[in-house]
C-alpha cells in the first residue's frame, strides 16, 4: 500500500468531514531527510474532533492518528486541522 494510502486509512479514525493530502515528496529530492525514504505530505483537515481544542493538541491527534508512520513513512507533515465552524 502506498504511504498516501496508509495516510488516509489512519486518518479514519479522526472522522474527517473532509480533507486534502498533498504528497509534495518531490519537490525535496535532495534534501538529507528525503534520502531515508520518508516523504513529505501536507494535510488539510476538517473534523469535529478537533472542536474546543488548541492548535497543539490537534496537531497531536494527526501525529497519534499517523503512530509509526511518522519514524518511517513520513519525514515531514504540514498540517492544517480546522472545525467544521472554521471553514
Amino acid at each position: 500500500m502506498s504511504t498516501p494510502d496508509l495516510i488516509r486509512q489512519r486518518l479514519a479514525a479522526l472522522e474527517p468531514e473532509t480533507y486534502t493530502l498533498e504528497d509534495e515528496s518531490a519537490q525535496h529530492k535532495g534534501h538529507a531527510g528525503a534520502a531515508s525514504g520518508g516523504g513529505h505530505f501536507r494535510l488539510t483537515l476538517v473534523s469535529h474532533k478537533f472542536r474546543n481544542l488548541s492548535t497543539l493538541a490537534r496537531h497531536r491527534l494527526v501525529y497519534e492518528a499517523m503512530g509509526e508512520l511518522m519514524q518511517r513513512e513520513i519525514h515531514a507533515l504540514s498540517i492544517t486541522a480546522l472545525t467544521p465552524e472554521e471553514l
